[in-house]
């Protein structure tokens, strides 16, 4: 019988609204945010360690740059962060200016762009999202991908970097894509539909043996899920609202878990609520962050 897996609360932080957890595995420390209040926070747990670095808020995302800064995802647009000087240097613009409309979650790809997709709040039932998924190169140049995304969550790749995962947590939906180096994102198909389980997905990171694993936001849970898209493991919170996950340590075989205190949307009493989280004892390991070429 497998043993059950251990849930410890991380530090004493407390995000409105936790995301974006990255493990570098240069540095063994682990990079995540709280988007609300456009921090980005840095662990070492091997001193246990927190540094911050304040950005212009709403932050959606971010993304390690393999020269050991950050790309990321603003309100409209992105930014390449300096940790050493603390500076930050906007790049691409998505070209609209909405105030319901951000960037949201984002991951580099794995070849060294960062994708990131947009969050259309407030909108009427037969109101059509603007913006969607937008993919960032070096040399500053944007193209979009995808439309139609009410909120962009859970993007990921294979283990193979082959397949591209996109969720809507709006619509409860996570589809699956050809993915290439170049050229559009190709043969769309549903993934998962989470309806049933009252959630859509929030963030997602895919194991090293091809397995997504992603929370239910509503419902204070994470999920495993096949290559099929078969639900196979469930592991339920004490918060209300884990928002995003990352495997990360020394081998790769401990699954960060950020959550949500108190969001636009979302908010959660818990005395642990806002909390980052590690999940150990899983039996099974992540893969190494793709990072962000920087040229």
């Amino acid at each position: 019988m497998t043993a059950a897996p251990v849930i410890t609360r991380i530090g004493t932080t407390k995000d409105q609204l936790g995301e974006s957890p990255v493990w570098d595995v240069r540095t063994q420390s682990l990079y995540w945010i709280d988007a609300m209040a456009g921090l980005i926070r840095r662990l070492t747990p091997a001193t246990k360690a927190v540094e911050e670095f304040q950005v212009p808020p709403p932050l959606g995302s971010m993304a390690l740059r393999s020269d050991d800064g950050a790309i990321l995802a603003l309100r409209h647009g992105f930014a390449r962060y300096d940790f050493a000087s603390r500076t930050l240097t906007r790049s691409a613009s998505i070209g609209l200016d909405h105030p319901m409309l951000r960037l949201n979650d984002g991951k580099a790809d794995p070849h060294g762009r960062f994708l990131a997709g947009t969050l259309h709040g407030g909108r009427a039932p037969d109101e059509r999202p603007l913006g969607g998924l937008y993919r960032l190169d070096a040399t500053g140049a944007l193209e979009q991908l995808e439309t139609d995304l009410g909120v962009s969550n859970g993007l990921c790749f294979s283990p193979d970097g082959r397949t591209f995962y996109l969720a809507d947590s709006a619509k409860r939906l996570m589809w699956a894509y050809d993915y290439g180096r170049d050229g559009p994102l190709m043969n769309k198909r549903v993934f998962v539909d989470t309806d049933s389980l009252n959630s859509g997905l929030d963030g997602a990171t895919v194991d090293s043996e091809g397995y997504l694993w992603s929370v239910l936001v509503r419902i204070g849970a994470i999920a495993r899920f096949a290559p099929d898209g078969r639900i196979v493991r469930t592991i339920e919170m004490a918060i209300r609202h884990p928002t995003s996950v990352s495997f990360g340590g020394p081998d790769l075989d401990v699954l960060f878990v950020t959550s949500i205190s108190r969001s636009t949307n979302l908010s959660d009493d818990h005395p642990d609520a806002g909390g980052l989280f590690a999940i150990e004892g899983l039996g099974v390991k992540g893969l190494p962050a793709h990072t962000f070429i920087a040229r």
